[in-house]
């Protein structure tokens, strides 16, 4: 979709009359929603390529079923780098950033019956109201309450659930690379961790391992299969560890570039993968063709996009996704479904925002691919799952962990981050409430 189109689209979405929700909709920067008097350290996106740290009014309470946190870790995730980008629609000067967050909580709502301040908890990085239809069926992602904005409405048929820190199309929440947090729906969207789960494993049941885990369950991963995957960050390398679990045969990961330093990481703790380095294929091979070579000139039994549409290989979506032409290119998910043997599946989880061109619908059909949008993970429907698999050390989340920082180094964190800066994985983000860090967690890194 050409910018002007979205543009176009979003004047249209606003000129109706949006449903109220429950959730602090007010502009980050400004703070009506805080108190007065008192402040906090957070990370907020000040235009494209930057990110800075401010003093803010801490948040408060504003309806009964909310809980303040106070942050004892946070992260960087790929996604965010799409914000960092300014590539999200509806992002705004002063949002605060990050929607993967642990901590304490402070202060609670009338309502709120199931958790306690004191309690260490782990957030959903989506909002959740838990009595919508899509909240009944553990799907929250969808929830119905959480999100009023028009131009995601517009743009994806139907409501999606709000998430912390990612714009106001999807809510406008404050997030939580910050000291402080207001976790609407307090008792929907917080898990208790116990005492033998410690932050720096509990932290990434916000988001990565249940998205990682969605992906392989919700793709279809069966025993036997061959699991091809593109990207090898932390979403990539937890569904490597996942697939196997599931009782995936073989799992080839693909990466390159910057960020080829990754394939060598993975294979540190999970030497049964299998890796291609698409820089360095020889002349006139493609992924596809070296993917059917690997794999009995059929291809992979499944497909998994763990990088996202933003990355442009060539020339073409390059220059069109810099003229406005399209938001997202179908590089590699035409890559999969012509690299994938017949009747194969294809999963996206890597984030996709709107419109992309050249899709190879042909070859989808012809050949009978299933694509499956694994949409944004309901995290909260595999909490328990996880959380047992972490307390057994049948998962392993400090194994994508490679570096602690203080919130206070967030902004060269994040132009670390978005080099691909060698050896700079899943990060722990303390802040000033934060405990010493647990056994066999990495140390702090000095900036």
């Amino acid at each position: 979709m050409a910018a002007s189109q979205v543009a176009s689209v979003a004047e249209k979405a606003f000129s109706h009359e949006q449903q109220p929700i429950t959730g602090d909709i007010t502009n980050f920067q400004t703070g009506d929603h805080a108190y007065a008097n008192q402040m906090m350290k957070a990370l907020i996106w000040d235009g494209k390529n930057t990110v800075k740290l401010v003093d803010t009014p801490r948040p408060k309470i504003i309806d009964d079923g909310d809980v303040i946190l106070k942050v004892t870790g946070s992260t960087i995730c790929g996604s965010d780098l799409h914000l960092f980008h300014g590539i999200v629609p509806e992002l705004q000067k002063g949002d605060i950033l990050g929607h993967e967050f642990c901590g304490v909580v402070d202060q609670v709502g009338p309502k709120v019956s199931r958790v306690k301040p004191g309690d260490r908890v782990v957030a959903s990085f989506q909002i959740a109201c838990g009595e919508c239809y899509y909240c009944q069926k553990k799907l929250s992602s969808m929830c119905e309450k959480t999100n009023a904005n028009a131009l995601a409405n517009k743009l994806y048929g139907r409501r999606t659930a709000g998430m912390f820190g990612y714009s106001h199309l999807t809510g406008g929440f404050a997030g939580g690379q910050a000291e402080w947090v207001r976790v609407p729906y307090g008792d929907v969207n917080l898990l208790k961790l116990p005492d033998d789960v410690p932050d720096e494993k509990g932290l990434y049941l916000s988001d990565v391992l249940g998205t990682s885990w969605h992906a392989v369950v919700d793709t279809g991963v069966e025993k036997g299969d061959t699991v091809a995957i593109w990207g090898a960050g932390p979403i990539g390398q937890m569904v490597a560890q996942f697939s196997f679990i599931q009782g995936a045969d073989r799992v080839i990961l693909i990466d390159g570039g910057p960020a080829a330093w990754r394939l060598d990481f993975v294979k540190k703790t999970l030497p049964r993968v299998e890796t291609v380095d698409y820089t360095k294929l020889p002349k006139k091979e493609t992924v596809t063709s070296q993917l059917k070579r690997m794999c009995n000139n059929r291809g992979p039994d499944v497909a998994i996009e763990c990088a996202a549409g933003e990355y442009a290989k060539g020339w073409q979506h390059y220059f069109e996704t810099l003229l406005g032409m399209e938001t997202d290119t179908s590089e590699l998910v035409n890559e999969m479904i012509t690299s994938v043997r017949a009747f194969g599946r294809c999963g996206i989880t890597g984030v996709y925002a709107g419109y992309t061109n050249h899709f190879n619908i042909g070859s989808l059909m012809q050949t009978g691919i299933r694509l499956i949008g694994n949409g944004q993970s309901p995290v909260q429907k595999y909490w328990d799952h996880l959380l047992k698999l972490i307390q057994e050390d049948k998962i392993k989340p400090l194994d994508m962990v490679s570096h602690r920082f203080r919130l206070e180094d967030m902004e060269k964190v994040y132009d670390l981050f978005n080099k691909r800066a060698d050896g700079i994985q899943k990060v722990f983000v303390q802040t000033r409430h934060s405990p010493l860090p647990a056994k066999d967690a990495p140390t702090l890194t000095e900036l």
